[in-house]
């Protein structure tokens, strides 16, 4: 194809679909369907972005002036209806989720990381789950539980099954110590100052070559009232202490916290760390693909990690990490919007003001338009900054 061309024709494209403004990444999903390969960005990345601000320039009439020559150049592509396709569908359909923690009201932002989910579970078959994710007791807020539930029947529409972490912290037991019998798991008693040190410096911590005995003893202590002390000790994964990201050197699993939980009271002390409840459920549930943000790409290798000690590492469900969409002018974190409800800024999580699905909601936006909205932007690892006023005249157009 000549790139240029297409290139140029589809800047144009976007930008006359949106007031003069094309989006790149907008592009760059087109050439994907054009035969563009992901590849092929470090030689072409460049040049896209030169075009897209040459005709980001034009005023709107010169725009339309100029794709009438470039036209028959873009309408040559087949339109792509839907989502682009996944890789390794089985003939069953996919199992994928949301994970949301029960820390406050969710908003725009879990609706933008996570339709596309939902949507590709309705485009193949399968099972979609939400998962709550509530193992930190100090962080929870006991009627997020029952507004996540409200919040995600009307936003998605095809939940199989609603999974609480904390009924589960058994299941993490077991696993736990199927880990330690590996011997890929390991008790450390060193304090988190003395572990760091030790981290930074790749040395190995004095609790890491104890017997399988020795740390299936120190477990049994973590889990027994009587035992070590909240912070006494921490269960680590035994992945490599010379690791290039000290952030990834045995990392941990499991802590002590004594803090009592809104749902489960003082019925346990030992609590599983993200990469531990999260290996166990998506292992446990058969998780095939997974959609999540680019923060978590460090956690993924963790989670591979113990995948492959258990001998699952053939079953690692295929990973897309989307780009962060950063919003100039919207606040979406659950605990400064929590604060301020708190503080009576806004009457509640309905407010009309904020962001939240239970707002959205209620301003008579339809799910239809945020599943259009995902359509939009397709699977794109491209970070993006914007303000409200271009995503809401987005929503409102396919709100119609």
């Amino acid at each position: 194809m000549d790139l240029d061309k297409k290139i140029r024709g589809y800047a144009l494209k976007n930008a006359i679909a949106y007031d003069g403004k094309a989006q790149q990444g907008s592009v760059v999903s087109a050439l994907f369907h054009e035969g563009l390969k992901k590849e092929d960005m470090k030689t072409y990345g460049k040049k896209i972005s030169e075009i897209v601000k040459e005709v980001n320039k034009l005023s709107l009439e010169e725009q339309k002036k100029e794709f009438e020559k470039l036209e028959k150049v873009v309408s040559e592509r087949k339109e792509r209806e839907g989502l682009p396709e996944l890789p390794d569908v089985p003939k069953t359909g996919v199992v994928m989720r949301f994970a949301p923690a029960p820390t406050g009201p969710l908003h725009l932002g879990h609706i933008i990381s996570n339709m596309i989910s939902s949507m590709y579970v309705k485009k193949y078959g399968g099972r979609f789950y939400v998962r709550i994710e509530d193992t930190n007791p100090e962080s929870i807020m006991i009627e997020a539980y029952e507004q996540i539930k409200k919040d995600c029947d009307w936003l998605f529409g095809n939940v199989k099954e609603y999974i609480i972490q904390s009924d589960r912290l058994k299941i993490y037991y077991e696993y736990a110590e199927k880990l330690i019998k590996k011997e890929k798991a390991y008790v450390c008693t060193c304090s988190a100052e003395e572990f760091k040190e030790i981290a930074i410096k790749g040395k190995e911590c004095p609790c890491r070559n104890l017997s399988v005995k020795e740390n299936l003893e120190r477990w049994e202590k973590m889990l027994d009232k009587k035992g070590f002390k909240e912070g006494g000790a921490v269960l680590r994964f035994k992945s490599s202490m010379d690791d290039p990201n000290p952030a990834m050197r045995d990392f941990p699993l499991a802590r002590i916290n004594l803090k009592e939980h809104p749902r489960q009271k003082k019925k346990y002390r030992v609590w599983p760390l993200m990469n531990l409840s999260v290996s166990v459920d998506d292992i446990e549930y058969k998780m095939t693909h997974v959609i999540r943000g680019k923060d978590h790409m460090d956690n993924a290798k963790r989670q591979k990690m113990i995948y492959e000690t258990l001998g699952l590492g053939k079953k690692f469900p295929w990973t897309f990490f989307m780009g962060r969409i950063k919003f100039t002018d919207l606040v979406l974190s659950k605990r400064k919007i929590t604060k301020a409800i708190s503080a009576g800024e806004y009457s509640g999580w309905e407010d009309e003001r904020l962001p939240t699905v239970a707002s959205l909601r209620k301003r008579g936006y339809k799910p239809e338009a945020f599943e259009k909205l995902a359509e939009h932007r397709g699977l794109n690892d491209v970070d993006k900054v914007m303000d409200s006023k271009d995503l809401f005249r987005l929503l409102d157009e396919f709100n119609r």
